[in-house]
């Protein structure tokens, strides 16, 4: 593979409803250039190319050929991720996954496992994790502002998304539902926070059979639920701590980005981990008023992870956003499903290191 002047060769491969946030930011940061887009509707790749001035467009095939493109960038539907990820490694080319990174253990660790073998790196979203709002969270967390991290409460509270999406059969599919599709932003900053987790117990349930399309060409369809739309969750992480999550698709009154962690010293209120910016609030025993956390650092959006990825590849160390994570993640998500279904605890197998917060100054759009 080859790189042309000190930009890194990007293409994306799926020209879907998130794709113009990555491509939004990929085409300005100056390390890399999005040199195709691809999509199984070609005219679609080219709507896009087009509307943000990405030079060729065409198939998966056409893309895979290219050798002038390091980072595949895997934006399809979450059912497509681990079978078009084989095809980027078996090109010889890193990945960048949306979440999740497959839809079972299994086929997360095949493909792990196939990159390895490969020389070739998976990293996966969110990306958000590395947003300056939950960095700077984590940094305050790091340097002991709450003392010893022991517990914490995340919940994702909303009606559903079939009021605003014009296509959103997938999120009610197997695979999908609240737990699957937000679960991955809430666990991964609790990972980062609090380390590997151990075991799950959860309860679960589903509000609604069919649930009715309200914008787009569609409004007013039907469409099946096929998993549950409520999840709530115990898990406990290495050295006991431990966390209680919600996630829910059946909730009048929205509570959305809720994200507390609480220490031997105080607790900290991370923003919304859906978000890339916003401040924290610290309370601690020995104020009397809470503090602000500012979010120090780069706010811009997704596409972050792809170039703190590149930065990893280039100096050789492990990147933050790995398919390590992602997997721990994916076993986290599995294990509160099945929990909920069994009604017994299960067991997390996995683990992934340690994750050290990014420095302070560390900003994806200017070069190193």
């Amino acid at each position: 593979m080859t790189t042309q002047g000190n930009r890194t060769g990007i293409g994306i491969i799926g020209a879907g409803n998130i794709s113009p946030q990555y491509l939004k930011n990929l085409t300005s940061f100056e390390e890399v250039e999005v040199r195709f887009v691809a999509d199984l509707v070609v005219d679609r790749a080219a709507s896009k190319a087009a509307e943000f001035g990405v030079a060729d467009f065409g198939t998966v095939e056409d893309l895979l050929a290219r050798d002038d493109i390091e980072i595949v960038a895997n934006l399809t539907n979450p059912a497509a991720h681990t079978a078009v990820g084989h095809r980027i490694v078996a090109a010889g080319k890193h990945v960048w996954s949306e979440k999740p990174v497959a839809l079972d253990r299994d086929s997360a660790n095949e493909l792990l496992k196939a990159a390895e073998a490969a020389g070739v790196r998976v990293a996966c979203a969110p990306d958000t994790v590395l947003g300056a709002g939950i960095q700077s969270g984590l940094r305050a967390i790091a340097r002991g502002d709450i003392g010893e991290p022991l517990t914490a409460t995340t919940m994702f509270h909303v009606p559903g998304p079939e009021s605003w999406h014009p296509d959103p059969d997938f999120l009610y599919a197997t695979g999908a539902g609240p737990l699957f599709d937000m679960g991955p932003y809430y666990a991964t900053t609790l990972v980062h926070a609090l380390g590997s987790a151990t075991r799950v117990q959860a309860v679960s349930s589903k509000s609604r059979e069919r649930r009715a399309i309200g914008s787009g060409p569609r409004a007013g369809e039907t469409f099946p639920v096929e998993v549950p739309t409520h999840h709530a969750a115990l898990i406990e992480f290495e050295g006991g701590r431990s966390a209680q999550s919600t996630f829910s698709f059946q909730h009048a009154l929205p509570r959305m980005g809720f994200v507390e962690v609480n220490g031997t010293e105080g607790t900290i209120s991370l923003p919304d981990p859906n978000l890339f910016g916003g401040a924290s609030t610290l309370y601690r025993y020995d104020r009397k008023e809470p503090v602000t956390v500012a979010a120090e650092g780069a706010a811009v959006g997704r596409g972050t992870g792809i170039i703190e990825l590149l930065r990893a590849i280039r100096a050789g160390v492990p990147e933050r956003a790995s398919g390590a994570l992602g997997m721990h993640v994916l076993d986290i998500l599995c294990g509160i499903r099945d929990a909920a279904e069994s009604g017994q605890p299960v067991d997390i197998t996995s683990r992934v290191e340690p994750i050290a917060p990014l420095p302070e100054g560390w900003d994806p759009t200017v070069a190193q």
